[in-house]
Parts: structure tokens; sequence; C-alpha cells
């Protein structure tokens, strides 16, 4: 499983660096004005549909009975499972496609109604909305040949594949004078980048033999299985995009600047959450998933318990980092060109808000696992569902005082209601141990955590005595000094209270 998660969260790595690339490219290109908000607002609803019907709802329901249908009748059966899911899929798709394109206006009336104030940022959201939407439709193909690769333990393609959406857009972008205006650039980017992803992902299930075909529509067993599974995944999948799309429509009453605020400090945020908690949770799916088609109980356990391990060991970095020191990462990353240094304030007090949930954010994919695993999509949405709730009430209640940040704070308290939930409906189930040695371990790593908190304190207002009369560099020197130290003081804290024979031993588990 190790392997695996390292393919994954490689891969996914190189995506997010390309990934700051990109954004370090927008941020100095776009800035955090009117154009910008307009593009991020058409980035935002095809992902947040995305989220919704493909990688979300329906990696859910689909892996596990791919999974299961392959493991107890076979290549043969499970392909013909896949090629109606395929049909059915590619059919709602088109026609969800062709309904938003011919009502974007009202969309976008609907999901940013603080633009329709502001007829420059409404009319260039329709515009470059229309130009991304389509990228929809070929990110669930995606989805669906990604989920079929990972259930046959190929897993790198489906990982590398974001990395072709920061590419196009930084090509697009670098040709901007070819385009009408900066924001079709990115825009157009985004739709070349759908196009290279499916071709990827497509040529690498036809080399394994599994590529999907169209098929006569018949609501067999296992098709039927697949739908009441969908049901109470997409229920769940659609109370988180609510949040946030309930972020995307109050931010867009706020001064402008307030929606660039939160991408760019959600696209910090989402490094840990991509590299280490849907690294794992994609290969733990899979992996619970064979375990119990075979009655492996302990096993399946034993797999979830290890993948806790791994996401904590290596999300409490950031965790730190992104409530100490957010001013310093986002003045090093983005604060150059159309991007301020009050800009990079606005974005790192957000980003410092989100860090408040980052565990529960990277955990969550492996929580439910246990769930999804056992085919069983409704439990987890009683816990989306009672944390969205609490999500959006506290938005509303948070926003005059906070502006973006206290959106980004109400959804990091709502991410923790969700992931306790869920912990708790597992531990009653009798599908996970909340024992005293996990209780011992999570100690170990808040102590971890506390002492590298304190030593990135300690170094960033020692970088700001000595560098303040740097002309240049001196953030990106500051974020240096920052990351070797801290990564000296968490391996140390590590290796003092864990040991190395935990250490030797969590590796050669997996």
């Amino acid at each position: 499983m190790l392997r695996r998660i390292f393919t994954v969260g490689g891969f996914t790595l190189l995506s997010r660096l390309t990934g700051f690339a990109r954004d370090i490219m927008l941020a100095a290109i776009l800035g955090a004005g009117p154009v910008a908000d307009a593009f991020f607002v058409a980035l935002r609803l095809p992902n947040h549909f995305r989220a919704i019907f493909a990688e979300g709802a329906f990696n859910a329901a689909f892996v596990p009975a791919y999974a299961h249908v392959h493991g107890e009748r076979g290549a043969a059966s499970a392909g013909l499972f896949a090629n109606r899911i395929f049909t059915l899929l590619f059919l709602t798709q088109l026609v969800l496609l062709a309904v938003a394109w011919l009502f974007m206006p009202q969309v976008i009336a609907i999901l940013a109604p603080g633009f329709s104030a502001d007829p420059v940022r409404g009319e260039l959201a329709v515009e470059l909305t229309r130009i991304t939407f389509p990228y929809l439709l070929l990110i669930t193909l995606v989805t669906l040949y990604g989920g079929m690769l990972n259930v046959m333990h190929r897993f790198a393609s489906y990982a590398a594949a974001p990395i072709f959406l920061n590419l196009s857009m930084m090509t697009t972008l670098a040709l901007a004078a070819f385009f009408p205006g900066v924001g079709h650039a990115a825009a157009w980017g985004v739709l070349i980048a759908g196009f290279l992803e499916f071709l990827l992902l497509a040529a690498d299930a036809a080399r394994s033999g599994i590529l999907p075909k169209f098929a006569p529509l018949k609501l067999d067993e296992d098709v039927r299985a697949f739908f009441r599974a969908l049901g109470p995944a997409t229920l769940g999948s659609m109370g988180t995009q609510l949040a946030l799309f309930a972020d995307t429509i109050i931010a867009t009453f706020l001064p402008a600047g307030a929606l660039s605020a939160l991408y760019y400090a959600d696209r910090l945020n989402q490094l840990p959450i991509g590299v280490i908690g849907i690294a794992i949770g994609t290969v733990l799916l899979p992996e619970m998933s064979r375990r119990l088609t075979a009655n492996d109980q302990v096993g399946a356990m034993a797999s979830q318990r290890r993948a806790f391990d791994f996401t904590l060991l290596f999300s409490v970095p950031f965790v730190a980092a992104f409530l100490t020191v957010p001013d310093f990462i986002m003045r090093a990353m983005f604060a150059r060109g159309a991007f301020s240094k009050a800009d990079a304030a606005a974005a790192g007090a957000t980003l410092a808000a989100y860090a408040i949930g980052l565990i529960p954010f990277v955990l969550i994919r492996s929580a439910v696992a246990t769930f999804y695993a056992r085919q069983d999509t409704a439990t987890p949405v009683k816990a989306a569902l009672t944390g969205i709730a609490v999500n959006v009430a506290l938005k509303v209640a948070l926003v005059g005082s906070l502006a973006q940040v206290g959106l980004a704070l109400a959804t990091a308290v709502g991410a923790w209601i969700n992931l306790l939930l869920v912990i708790a409906f597992a531990v009653r189930a009798g599908y996970f141990e909340f024992d005293r040695a996990l209780m011992q371990s999570m100690a170990k790593f808040v102590g971890c955590g506390v002492v590298l908190a304190a030593a990135l304190w300690s170094v960033g207002w020692y970088a700001n005595q000595q560098l303040a009369h740097w002309g240049t560099l001196r953030d990106e020197t500051a974020l240096l000094l920052l990351i070797v130290t801290g990564a000296v003081v968490y391996a140390s804290s590590i290796l003092l209270l864990f040991g190395r024979r935990w250490l030797v031993s969590l590796v050669r588990s997996s």
C-alpha cells in the first residue's frame, strides 16, 4: 500500500507544484481584481459540479461496486457493468452541459448574485464559464476511467492527469496576447486541459483492456445497487459543495478581491489535502474493498489505522506552518506583479482560518472509506449534512465581521463536526477502534505540532528583525529558512516522541 500511496502522492505533489507555478502566473497577471473574480467563478462552477457528480459521489459509489463485481464474478461482468455506467454517465453529463450552456446567465445570476450589481464582472463570468463548463463532461469520464484503473492497482495516470490543467493554463496565459483577454486565455486553458486529461486516461484504460464502450441501457442488479449507493453519496457530496457554493455566493457581495483571497488560500490548503489526504484515501478505498470482499475484516481495519498514521505524520507540519507563518508563505509565493502585499495579507489570514480544519480535511477520505468499502454511502451523509448545516450557519454569522476569513473559519468548524461524527458512527458500528494506542499516538502528534509551531513562530520573528532591510528576495529567503528549520525540528520531534522503531514498523507494515 505504501508504494501506491507514494505513487499517487508523488504525482499529486508534482501537480500541486506546477499548480503553484500556474497560480504565481495568475496572481502576477490577473491580480485580485474584477477579472480575477470573474475567472475564479468560471473555474469554480464546473469544479463544484465535478466534485458532486464525479470525484465525490461517483467515486464513492463506483469503485467499491466495480471492485466487488470484479472480485466476485470476474473481468467480463465488471466490464459489462462499467459499459452501462459509462453510457448513463455520458448521456446525463451531456444533457447537464447543454442546459447549463444555454441558461448560463441565469446560472451565474443564481450562483454569483453579487455580480448583478457589477455588469463587468457578471458579463465576463458568463463568457468565461461557457468556455470552462465543458471541462465537466471530460473530467467526469476521466474519473470513471481513473476509478477502474485504481481497482486494477494502476494509479499513475489518474494521479498525473491534473498536471495537464496547470501546464495548459500556463501555456495559454503565456499566449494571452492571442486571446480577447487574460481571463479568456485562462478559461481556454481549462478546456484544453480537459481534452488532454481525457486522452491520457482513455489511452491507459485502452492499454489495460478495460476502456468502456457504449452499451444498451439495462437496470440490472449491479446497476441498481450502484444507484442505491450513488443517491446518498450525491447528497453527501452535494452538501459539501453547497457549502462551497455558499462561499462563492456570499463572497460576490464582498469587495473585489475577496474571492481571489479565498482562491489563493484554498490553493495552498489543498496541497496537503491532495498530496496526503486524497492520495491516501484513493489507495485505501480499493484496498479496503478488496479485503472486505475477501472477508478480511481485521486486515481492512489495520489498513485504515495505518492510513490515519501516515496522514497525521505528513499533515501536522502544514497545520503548524499555516497557523503560525501564513503571511510569510503568501508573500513569498504570490506577492509580485498585480498581486500586492495587502492582497497577500488578506489571503494569509484566510489560510490560517482554513488551517484550523486541515486535520479533518485530510483525514475524512480515510475515515469514510470504511463505510464506502462496505457500499454504505448513507451513513457518512448524516455526518456530512450536520457539518454543512453548522458550516453555512456560521458563514452567515461570521461574514459580516470577518469577511472571507469568516467563510474559511466556518468551513473549518464544519469539517471537524463532519469528521468527529463519521468516527463516532464507525466506532458504534464496530468498524473502527478508538483505543488507548490511538489516543497516545494522537497526543504525540499534538506535541510534535506544538513544538514545531513554536519553532516556526520564533524563526519568523527572527527573520522579520534580521531581514527587514533587504530589498529583494527577503520573503523568499525567510520562507526557505522556515522550511529548513521546520524540517529539522519536526523530524527530531517525531524521532524523540515516537522512536525509530515506530517509523520502521509503519513503513514495513504498509
